[in-house]
């Protein structure tokens, strides 16, 4: 195992705000998926390819998986704390990053490609589709941005 040098270990703590940033993300804008579009205004649910029943169960073990991507940001994130080595900036950018992209996928892999369902059934998707997918995008950009600005360390903020 080499051994840490100030810049090994803060080439780390970078790489774990990013990753807990993106975990963190991909948990938070799923639970909003599911708690808005599944429950609250009933527009689909995660397998929408057979019955109501199975649709729930499906909901249910999304959810499950997004509460472990969420757990998981936060342990991490919970870990730099201790260490006094959160960036906060880098962090947002990774929570931007992993949300979009998890927003992306959401958009043209299960809807489009394998069409696991839809956003909301109705005659003009591609509205709803356009809309989901800029927001995904511009979570990206934005994150990407974030992430550039603190790729040396200056996205050093109160944790």
């Amino acid at each position: 195992m080499a051994a840490h040098t100030p810049s090994a270990e803060g080439a780390t703590y970078l790489s774990r705000n990013l990753w807990s940033g993106f975990l963190f993300g991909i948990g938070l804008v799923a639970f909003l998926d599911e708690t808005v579009f599944h429950q609250l205004l009933h527009w689909h649910h995660f397998y929408d390819k057979s019955t109501t029943n199975v649709g729930l169960v499906s909901d249910g073990f999304f959810h499950a998986l997004s509460w472990f991507a969420t757990i998981g940001g936060l342990f991490l994130f919970a870990d730099l704390r201790r260490r006094n080595a959160v960036a906060m900036k880098r962090w947002w950018g990774g929570i931007l990053l992993g949300a979009g992209a998890f927003q992306l996928y959401d958009g043209i892999i299960q809807h489009k490609l394998m069409r696991i369902h839809q956003i909301r059934y109705v005659d003009n998707v591609i509205v709803y589709d356009i809309i989901w997918n800029l927001i995904a995008l511009l979570m990206i950009i934005i994150g990407v941005v974030l992430v550039r600005r603190t790729r040396h360390g200056n996205g050093r903020g109160r944790g």
